[in-house]
């Protein structure tokens, strides 16, 4: 496929073209960004300061944290900032490192979901060999690879998008970021080739997640059947905060990643939900319901008043 790119920038069409709307929105969105922003810091610096947050699963949670932020700010203050302006362009190579983050940081966050599964299935299943089988080492391990599968998906993505020639006059994408589908709408060339090769990379390691977390969650709901049922329901609630994440971030990606290369209205949405949403609402997920970070943030809290009152 010959690549002749005419097409040096492109135009985003945004979330809405009402300029009221739009300043409602700005302002909600700028709020979201700030609350993910500070949300996921207090996160990684509460388990980073606590004694008491020094299992595998903290660890894990810190990660995810420092990726929601940076999931979040691929997207976030460009659409913030367009939201408030007519011009709404984005260079070609601009559109093209948005694109590349936006599957690396997500396709991270998906693996790094199916690793924090994998330690809870250990620490229920098997408690006694829990220490050394989730070791330090088996932990930087899992998120390195997290990371390097996520550099892989999103480079396969990106160089699929690159082979294409976008030749003009048409540079409007219907969306807030560059993503494959819209702009596999605007490329000037048959596009069922890269099509398909994007719907087998994704679809792959959506199975392969998806086997990953039921093989996880199936051992455990094996494993907690033998023990009573206060026991078992404080196993399972241990669980409930990631599957709710889990449910949250998996939905929203399968709507808009497991499908035929096709743009929908509802598109836009359903990508402000896992782009903007979830990484605000996941330090609320995994601190409300958990008593060991609410008790770390308020000796946090405390400590950073005393040394006020110094």
């Amino acid at each position: 496929m010959e690549n002749t790119n005419n097409v040096t920038e492109f135009i985003l069409h945004g979330l809405t073209q009402d300029r009221t709307v739009a300043k409602v929105c700005f302002l909600l969105f700028l709020l979201f960004y700030t609350t993910t922003i500070f949300g996921n810091l207090l996160i990684m610096v509460t388990i980073r300061t606590s004694d008491l947050l020094s299992s595998p699963m903290y660890f894990f949670l810190s990660y995810l944290s420092f990726v929601d932020i940076s999931y979040s700010t691929t997207s976030a203050p460009k659409l913030i900032h367009d939201l408030l302006v007519e011009d709404r362009t984005i260079s070609f190579a601009g559109c093209m490192a948005q694109l590349f983050c936006t599957h690396f940081f997500g396709c991270t966050e998906v693996f790094l979901l199916v690793v924090m599964a994998y330690d809870r299935c250990v620490a229920i299943c098997k408690p006694l060999h829990y220490a050394s089988i989730v070791s330090a080492r088996v932990c930087r391990c899992l998120v390195a690879a997290s990371g390097l599968g996520g550099f892989v998906h999103s480079l396969v993505q990106t160089l699929l998008v690159l082979q294409l020639p976008f030749c003009g006059p048409s540079n409007g994408l219907d969306h807030y970021l560059c993503d494959v589908h819209p702009l596999l709408a605007l490329a000037c060339a048959d596009t069922y080739t890269v099509s398909v090769s994007n719907a087998v990379s994704t679809g792959l390691i959506s199975l392969g997640c998806f086997g990953g977390l039921a093989a996880s969650y199936t051992a455990i709901l094996v494993s907690v059947r033998t023990r009573s049922p206060k026991g078992r329901l404080r196993a399972l609630y241990t669980c409930s905060s990631h599957i709710v994440v889990v449910l949250l971030f998996f939905g929203p990606c399968i709507f808009i990643y497991l499908r035929p290369s096709a743009t929908f209205p509802a598109d836009k949405a359903v990508s402000v939900f896992y782009t903007i949403i979830t990484p605000m609402l996941n330090p609320f997920i995994y601190s409300l319901r958990n008593q060991e970070m609410k008790n770390s943030m308020k000796t946090l809290w405390s400590r950073t008043v005393r040394r006020r009152e110094k």
